[in-house]
């Protein structure tokens, strides 16, 4: 029998480092919280990302939730976001109680569209943005950030699915005010388990995250902050991304060359592709889209391939969501989620089994037509 294709495999992510031998240094050191390799991992990711600052938290959506509420965001104000984005972004807006206003994206990247950011700018007047680059594609963030700059708006980077991403020099999470990661195990910098930062170049943001981190002190047993929490990265998933930092460029141009792969093998299928396998785009997903994707991931199921729906629903159409009517005509993004399909993507996939997804893919248009 043929041996499946997994969407996704921690082996292979972690084949470059021993984590038996990140954990011994922790555990050599009897120092498990805010110790030398969180203080390590912040610093020289804070340069790898081209700022100042970096500051490790618990994980990914409580970077977005505390760079909300650094930029000031709180009760009754307004956040800018997509609604395609698997609902990280909302559950931090609603956690400090804003309202979110969700703005359409582009047909190519399926990424905040700026002509629409423009018009809501003016329309609602919101206190920030929150900007994702999905699947590993850095958005427009020029042109957003101008606009944001332009309306006096923060600018907050949802980098989840984007380190290293690069683009004229500057990479993803230096372009905002604010740039927030995620390091769950499937990133392309993963951690083995929770973890998360924010970045940022301004020194008055970094304080008050540093505090936001920890329960709002100024300093130990003080707090001087309201709305502090627990949310720290711990010493053993610092010393694991310590390890897996220096592999990150290798890592996503392997993830870049798989894509590559697929476009190249793909080409001329009735699917929409991805619009770069440029260094703006590091492969966090590979991301077809048809509006046959049920049917095709049934058919791929089916001879042995693994895929995933990166997002099926979106925000505004959530049992979830606060205020289902906040959201306005958003027909690309309802369009992306209909028809969006993830096929396997990671380092350490073999080509054998790139190859066997490419000609799975190609047998159903072959076959259904």
């Amino acid at each position: 029998m043929t041996e499946p294709i997994l969407f996704f495999s921690p082996q292979a992510a972690n084949s470059a480092i021993e984590p038996a031998a990140s954990f011994a240094r922790v555990l050599a050191s009897n120092w498990y919280i805010l110790g030398k390799e969180v203080a390590t991992f912040e610093r020289d990711f804070a340069a790898y990302c081209g700022v100042n600052h970096g500051i490790g938290l618990a994980n990914g959506t409580d970077a977005l939730e505390l760079a909300l509420r650094a930029v000031g965001v709180g009760p009754g104000k307004q956040v800018l976001l997509a609604a395609n984005a698997g609902f990280y972004g909302s559950t931090a807006v609603n956690l400090v109680g804003a309202r979110p206003v969700y703005v359409d994206v582009t047909a190519s990247s399926l990424t905040l569209d700026p002509q629409r950011v423009d018009t809501s700018l003016k329309k609602y007047r919101p206190q920030a943005i929150i900007l994702t680059h999905l699947y590993g594609q850095l958005a427009d963030v020029e042109e957003i950030s101008a606009l944001a700059r332009q309306h006096g708006v923060a600018l907050i980077e949802d980098c989840a699915q984007s380190h290293g991403a690069l683009r004229n020099g500057q990479r993803a999470g230096s372009f905002g005010d604010i740039g927030c990661f995620s390091f769950y195990p499937t990133k392309n910098l993963g951690a083995l388990g929770d973890g998360g930062a924010v970045v940022c170049r301004d020194d008055r943001l970094a304080s008050k995250l540093l505090s936001l981190r920890q329960y709002g002190w100024g300093r130990k047993y003080h707090n001087d902050m309201p709305l502090g929490r627990n949310s720290r990265l711990d010493e053993l998933q610092a010393a694991v991304l310590n390890d897996k930092l220096p592999t990150l460029d290798a890592d996503n141009h392997r993830r870049r060359e798989i894509a590559r792969f697929y476009q190249n093998a793909l080409d001329g299928l009735p699917l929409k592709l991805p619009p770069s396998t440029s260094e703006d785009y590091v492969a966090h997903l590979y991301v077809v889209r048809t509006a046959r994707r049920d049917a095709l991931r049934q058919y791929l199921g089916e001879c042995g391939v693994a895929t995933d729906i990166h997002y099926p629903v979106p925000d505004h159409l959530q049992p979830a969501c606060a205020e289902p009517g906040h959201a306005g005509n958003l027909p690309e993004t309802e369009k992306g989620c209909a028809t969006v399909l993830s096929l396997p993507c990671y380092p350490g996939l073999p080509q054998s089994a790139m190859a066997r997804v490419a000609s799975a893919v190609r047998d159903f248009f072959a076959t259904t037509d």
